[in-house]
């Protein structure tokens, strides 16, 4: 039952009569250096006392602030949100693995196996490596628990971080996220399409432009005799070469068509392409894959200069890039096909496919095309206390509070009511419920609506069922404003 107002709550709005606005803070982040000690150590030194370097992050690895963390949420969800809906499970494999793994599945004449990976020895002298990419260790998953003797395809998804010991770039650091879709035991070019329409469908949920770009780097049936066709026309351009494109030429001859460098890119314009040399088996499986595309309306570029960076691929290879990335310097995701990766690995031949998007890169984007991301929804509720016996059901009451559904706040360690309404009205919540002695003793609690600045006494034991109906009424009146609002722009 509703009561009326006492002397204390004329107190009360006194102490939260000045909450809003609520004075900044201001805060340094100048470190200032310690005194250097010249007390006499011994006759005619001086010892110098150093302060401590302060602690950071190492090169190429950053924390996620909160602040931040809205568009990493909003990114997962539409990543969580397809995956399932393209019938993927959930795969976590570890971010430690033997690094001959990562040598016998990408190729130990890779850049990534010679100069990228974190390796070491572990203290029983294994030599271990932190996780360049997932793909390997999904595979060794798929081996190891005996998922070839399950109904295929199998579908997994997974997410999280992965090490490459590289310079820090746009989109890149030594440690980035990834979020990956592995396709095992399938081999038809139907299963590469939906990979590529998986993808166009993330970055268009996400309201990115991007292009597709796709390429066959053909199989054991045709890729040698490519190589060397291609092998013949770069050494007679020797003389032109950038010294990586050099030893391209002895050790990984596909990767020259990946260079960036000026001086090599009128020679790669020039070079025989990789379609012109397919065997028919492959030139059939590209075909399928691109009349799927042109029936999806999936638009992309059939790009004979993409080969991407692992050996393990065979056949289809893609990437998407943003629309304002001509050279493909950044791109947002990646993927192909992998039939020969479990073979290598010890297994029998099984077909496979699969696609890694990057998350750092994508948030990137979105920041730069000022796309808004949905911010964590403010607690509706803020619970104040006065003294301790207050204190002790408060704490009682917020815990009930948050189990009936209601999103609440508080600040137990402060003492002061002023303190705590200012926190409350920074978090912009629309009640503040207010239990001092006086409510203690009467078995009363005020409830101040923070908007209007009106507060009244009701029945402790009501107060869930009336912050319910509060808030019930609330979120109808501003839903007619913002209907309102909406209709007068239409007009």
């Amino acid at each position: 039952m509703r009561k009326k107002t006492n002397i204390s709550t004329i107190l009360i709005q006194k102490a939260v009569k000045k909450t809003r606005p609520t004075a900044s803070l201001k805060s340094s982040s100048t470190v200032t250096q310690g005194p250097v000690s010249t007390a006499p150590h011994e006759a005619g030194q001086v010892t110098k006392t150093r302060t401590p370097k302060q602690l950071q992050s190492l090169r190429g690895m950053r924390d996620i602030l909160p602040s931040e963390q809205s568009y990493w949420q909003f990114l997962k969800e539409k990543c969580l949100r397809l995956s399932e809906e393209y019938g993927f499970e959930r795969i976590d494999v570890p971010v430690l693995e033997a690094a001959s793994l990562f040598e016998r599945a990408i190729g130990k004449v890779t850049d990534i196996v010679e100069k990228e990976m974190f390796t070491f020895p572990d203290r029983g002298g294994d030599s271990v490596t932190l996780r360049p990419e997932f793909t390997a260790g999904a595979a060794r998953a798929y081996l190891e628990h005996g998922f070839m003797n399950q109904p295929q395809p199998v579908k997994w998804y997974y997410e999280g971080s992965v090490y490459r010991y590289q310079r820090p770039q746009y989109g890149r650091q030594r440690e980035f996220h990834q979020w990956g879709f592995e396709i095992f035991g399938d081999a038809h070019p139907v299963i590469d399409a939906s990979l590529m329409m998986l993808a166009a469908n993330l970055y268009a949920d996400l309201g990115l432009p991007v292009t597709l770009q796709l390429n066959s780097v053909g199989d054991v049936v045709c890729r040698a005799a490519y190589e060397k066709v291609l092998l013949d026309y770069y050494r007679s351009h020797r003389r032109d070469l950038c010294e990586d494109c050099i030893q391209r030429t002895h050790r990984n001859p596909l990767r020259l068509l990946d260079c960036k460098q000026e001086q090599c890119q009128p020679i790669k314009a020039e070079a025989p392409q990789f379609v012109d040399h397919l065997c028919e088996a492959c030139r059939d499986h590209l075909m399928k894959i691109l009349e799927y595309l042109d029936e999806l309306d999936i638009s992309y570029v059939l790009n004979p200069y993409l080969v991407r960076g692992l050996d393990y691929y065979t056949r289809t290879v893609f990437e998407v890039w943003s629309q304002d990335d001509e050279m493909g310097r950044t791109a947002l995701a990646g993927g192909g096909r992998y039939d020969r990766l479990l073979e290598t690995l010890g297994g029998r031949p099984t077909p496979a496919c699969g696609l890694s998007i990057g998350m750092e890169v994508a948030i990137i984007k979105m920041k730069e095309s000022n796309i808004e991301v949905p911010v964590p929804s403010r607690p509706a509720v803020f619970i104040a206390q006065l003294g301790e016996p207050a204190k002790r059901k408060a704490i009682r009451l917020f815990e009930e509070l948050r189990r009936s559904g209601v999103k609440v706040a508080a600040s137990f360690s402060k003492d002061g009511l002023k303190a705590q309404m200012d926190a409350a009205d920074k978090l912009g919540v629309r009640y503040a419920v207010i239990l001092g002695q006086k409510e203690i003793m009467d078995g009363t609690i005020i409830i101040r609506d923070m908007e209007a600045g009106i507060q009244e006494i009701y029945d402790f034991k009501k107060i869930i069922p009336e912050i319910h109906k509060k808030l019930e009424v609330k979120s109808v009146v501003h839903q007619k404003a913002a209907d309102y609002i909406s209709d007068k722009q239409a007009d």
